[in-house]
């Protein structure tokens, strides 16, 4: 009975709906277009046309090469089916519409984000190479870097999850929380029932919440606004309606006051703090920021809410800072920047950080991601670290959430082992986005080593230097390296039976759409 229970609950659920509805939109265009080119042969000619101008078109686009293999390759063999694709699926009025207020939003909020050049000053003499990066992030993504900041690290869902309650409980002022998953469970109802009792103290509390894959119930915003919690979902999806089902957000926030903020891979659901098991343990990371660094995570989240909102007036953003009695008594020497990566605005901000961590590493760099489908920019920066004697690990799930990542993963291992990377599988499932490099630098965040996340989502992180709590990042890595890890191999890539290696080489193409 609790099986058949189960089923019928996965059938007329609103993710059943959705994959439901997209395999029929999918057969519906696929259908329709083959149909008539039996019928008019001259389709297939005008087709052909026009899949060769667009791959024309395409190979002299400033876009990353991985993207252009994506499309020229069914232009070339199903030019008829890819050429409409492409049309529907590049040219979104959506987007272009997300695009457009995105960027209003970013200028008019720029005075809001000034650099402190006292701040910058003294980062330029402590490291050159972490001023630049510092300087780049400011320029190109509007992020100051902060001192006067605490970072305490989370190895886990379930610390994470501990410190949040006793944050949230605190909150006097705002809550803003925005979440790429929200699950109905342990985890929420204990968070709601949090969040509805500061309603009722007068708190403001605002909730953004990804339409997509949240796992809350079909218009469910609608019973937590009647709770008086402000509350909107980013980019609800309508199959065939939907336009910018690519961009979604990905960012995992809490602000809190203005003074505490949270930030990592740890979503709302009960798999992150392990209460239920869906991969063998779920490993999972976060950071918790106290003082002056929160403002760029409360800006980063007041610039969503009014883009996904569409208020047109405009905020006192002030009202949001921390308040004067609750700085940092003593001051702090570290320096802390979080930054969020938008997917439109042409400026890759997630990878270039990433890639200036590889390249700056003298001694090594340590990472652990759920997902490893990179670009070639990024497989070459790790190869020449290795090369010129940087240590560099990398760990991945052994249980994946999604099996078609770990295959096509398999071909990355490979290439990047025979470059002399050391690869790890964790014993379960690791979804901590996390690099350390030297004992100087990390960053603790939302942003994995996939096309999605470094290209189409809307992310996150928490770049640190000098800080005290990059030891533990450190630590961590070592601790479940040694516990919880084994060693992969060239020997074991070779040793994958056939199929499933033909399975990857042909999957490897599409791994930007994955």
């Amino acid at each position: 009975m609790k099986t058949l229970k189960n089923i019928a609950r996965f059938i007329f659920s609103q993710k059943a709906t959705i994959v439901l509805l997209l395999l029929l939109q999918i057969m519906f265009i696929v259908f329709t277009f083959f149909h008539l080119s039996e019928q008019y042969t001259y389709l297939n000619i005008i087709f052909t046309i026009l899949g060769l101008a667009l791959t024309i078109y395409i190979l002299n686009q400033p876009t990353n090469p991985a993207y252009k293999m994506v499309w020229i390759i069914p232009l070339l063999a199903m030019p008829l089916f890819a050429t409409v694709a492409y049309f529907i699926l590049v040219n979104q009025y959506g987007t272009k519409k997300l695009r457009e207020a995105h960027a209003e939003k970013c200028i008019a909020t720029k005075p809001m984000l000034v650099q402190d050049n006292d701040v910058l000053k003294r980062l330029e003499q402590e490291d050159k190479k972490a001023y630049r990066l510092a300087n780049y992030v400011n320029k190109y993504g509007s992020f100051p870097i902060y001192q006067n900041t605490t970072v305490e690290y989370f190895s886990s869902g379930e610390e994470k999850f501990e410190a949040m309650i006793r944050e949230l409980k605190k909150a006097e002022r705002f809550i803003f929380l925005e979440y790429f998953i929200i699950a109905n469970g342990e985890m929420w109802s204990t968070i709601e029932d949090i969040l509805v009792q500061k309603v009722q103290e007068g708190v403001d509390v605002r909730l953004l919440y990804d339409g997509m894959v949240s796992r809350l119930p079909y218009r469910y915003d609608k019973k937590l606004k009647e709770k008086g919690i402000k509350c909107y979902v980013y980019n609800p999806f309508r199959p065939m309606i939907s336009t910018i089902q690519n961009n979604r957000d990905h960012r995992k926030i809490i602000v809190i006051d203005g003074h505490t903020a949270f930030n990592g891979g740890v979503n709302i659901a009960d798999e992150y703090i392990n209460k239920i098991n869906r991969f063998g343990h779920w490993k999972d990371t976060a950071v918790m920021l106290k003082g002056e660094a929160v403002w760029n995570f409360t800006m980063m989240f007041l610039q969503m809410w009014e883009i996904v909102s569409r208020k047109g007036f405009p905020t006192n953003y002030n009202k949001y800072r921390m308040l004067e009695q609750d700085a940092l008594q003593t001051e702090c020497s570290g320096f802390v920047m979080p930054y969020g990566d938008s997917p439109l605005d042409n400026e890759n901000v997630g990878e270039m950080v990433y890639l200036d961590m590889i390249n700056s590493a003298n001694d090594y760099v340590y990472i652990t991601t759920p997902y490893l489908l990179i670009d070639h920019e990024l497989v070459t920066a790790l190869g020449y670290a290795v090369k010129s004697g940087v240590d560099v690990k990398i760990i991945v799930p052994g249980n994946p959430d999604k099996w078609y990542v770990k295959t096509i993963g398999w071909s990355y291992y490979r290439e990047l082992m025979e470059l002399g990377v050391k690869i790890y599988e964790y014993d379960g499932f690791i979804h901590a986005k996390n690099f350390v490099s030297d004992d100087k630098s990390a960053v603790v965040g939302t942003i994995n080593l996939d096309y999605r996340s470094l290209y189409l989502h809307f992310e996150c992180a928490t770049y640190m230097y000098n800080m005290p709590c990059i030891a533990d990042i450190k630590q961590d890595f070592l601790n479940i390296l040694e516990t919880r890890c084994k060693e992969l191999t060239v020997e074991d890539c070779k040793n994958r039976p056939l199929i499933s290696r033909m399975v990857s080489a042909i999957l490897k193409i599409f791994a930007p759409l994955l």
